[in-house]
């Protein structure tokens, strides 16, 4: 933002320069010319008077001293005199022959019919040269004509220098713009850079350097101090949910377990007909004691911050089917494992065998006698764990991953919170995960992470109760 504070004020800067300094350059270049052309014709003016009176009295040996004298004095300039018939009079550049008739030039003409010109035309040398031609008259008697031819290099050069000297002015007053509008930009987008480093932190689920609520202008300073109280209040927030959800899974754990407990020991002394609600009993203590868990489990995820560390994907998967064969065998399913060889992706440290055995337990609850769970690889690190269940409908794949959320036909006994860990894994592995209808019907849950061999570095990560969204 500092670049782009200080480019916006140089570009303004700039155009303010080029507002005022070309149409200034201009007027100048035009009144040198202007002057120019106006000494030369006085000059001429002058020396046309004088040619006037040598031609009259007869006097024309004067004349070519007269022509050499003005050329000396006055460098590059040339001066041609001729007769009242245009013939050749003096010539102070000595190249044309005395004598020579030079009436059909346009300007000596004009000038011997008592008419001045001043034109602008190439010399010989290619450059550009100010002619001015005046009558030798008195009254409308002309005698004669004098050409004055001087460069316009002289009138170029002062040209050059003046946008020389208004560039250099204009390059000076763009430094002092930059040098100011940077210690102004630097000033403006403290406490946002503060601010910027502030928000990395409390993301990563801290908060150890503020931002700067002292510096900068009233407006950031005022968001800054507000940032500050928000993220207080945010991180006292979300340490206050994290410890009641942590304490409170905690202590209601020896409760549920001292009352299945105890419910057990009540089966000899129940009439055998309250038996099967004594067995439902059993199994909804069980499974809130596995729904306190997942809390727990949910809880202390939420409040760790871990650093990446490259896994063996194909490892763990080998490992986690051979885990599951024969809990799998039991329901006549079996866990395959197929697919080109995923490498080592970026997980956090046993974050890919939960997540595994979280989508496997799933596929498993829902697979009918004689199906397959496989464990499919793809490349670019995506894993697949796809069932032969009844699947689930596109609505309810978007909810799969709300906590406590099961589907209203499901007759399994889960707690709605294994996808949500899972999601929680994955994202905090810097990957994500998606559900789909598998080929054939069922389910497919896909696992994208990012392969270990494209980057060498890991990175810490920090999980808060906002987790990232892809």
């Amino acid at each position: 933002m500092t670049v782009r504070l200080v480019l916006s004020y140089l570009a303004l800067a700039l155009l303010v320069l080029l507002g005022l300094e070309i149409p200034l350059g201009y007027l100048y270049a035009r009144g040198e010319q202007s002057r120019f052309s106006q000494g030369v014709e006085r000059d001429a003016s002058m020396l046309a008077e004088i040619a006037e009176e040598n031609i009259e009295t007869g006097d024309l040996s004067a004349l070519p001293t007269l022509a050499r004298d003005y050329a000396e004095d006055n460098t590059g300039a040339r001066v041609v005199i001729v007769d009242r018939t245009g013939h050749l009079l003096a010539d102070s550049a000595g190249t044309t022959t005395p004598g020579a008739p030079l009436a059909g030039e346009p300007d000596i003409a004009a000038a011997l019919r008592n008419r001045s010109t001043v034109t602008t035309r190439t010399g010989a040398d290619g450059t550009d040269v100010l002619a001015v031609t005046m009558p030798g008259s008195s009254g409308t008697t002309v005698r004669g004509a004098l050409r004055v031819t001087h460069p316009l290099t002289r009138v170029t050069d002062r040209e050059h220098r003046i946008w020389a000297v208004l560039a250099l002015a204009g390059a000076c007053v763009l430094a002092a713009v930059a040098l100011v509008a940077f210690t102004l930009a630097r000033w403006i987008t403290r406490p946002l850079r503060t601010l910027e480093r502030a928000t990395t932190q409390l993301a990563a689920g801290r908060l150890d350097n503020p931002p700067d609520a002292d510096s900068g202008p009233p407006e950031l300073r005022r968001l800054a101090a507000a940032f500050t109280h928000t993220a207080t209040r945010l991180q006292h927030l979300l340490q206050a949910q994290h410890g009641f959800a942590s304490e409170a899974s905690h202590q209601l754990k020896t409760p549920l377990t001292s009352l299945r407990l105890r419910l057990e020991n009540f089966e000899p002394h129940l009439d055998p007909r309250a038996h099967p609600s004594l067995e439902e009993t059993i199994g909804e203590v069980e499974r809130l004691s596995r729904m306190v868990h997942g809390l727990l489990t949910l809880a202390r995820l939420e409040n760790t911050a871990t650093t990446l560390e490259p896994v063996d994907a194909d490892a763990v998967l080998a490992e986690r089917a051979a885990m599951w064969e024969p809990l799998a065998a039991e329901q006549y399913v079996t866990v395959t494992v197929t697919g080109p060889a995923a490498g080592r992706v970026w997980a956090i440290p046993g974050a890919l065998e939960q997540i595994v055995d979280n989508l496997v337990a799933n596929a498993l609850r829902v697979s009918p006698p004689g199906t397959t769970v496989t464990l499919a690889r793809a490349p670019g690190a995506d894993l697949h764990v796809m069932d032969q269940g009844p699947g689930l409908p596109e609505a309810d794949r978007e909810r799969a991953f709300d906590r406590f959320w099961r589907a209203s036909d499901s007759h399994h006994d889960g707690t709605g919170l294994g996808l949500p860990i899972v999601r929680h894994l994955v994202h905090a592995s810097g990957g994500r995960i998606t559900l789909r209808a598998a080929p054939g019907g069922g389910l497919d849950a896909h696992v994208r992470l990012r392969p270990a061999g494209r980057e060498r570095h890991s990175r810490t990560t920090a999980t808060s109760a906002a987790d990232l969204e892809w």
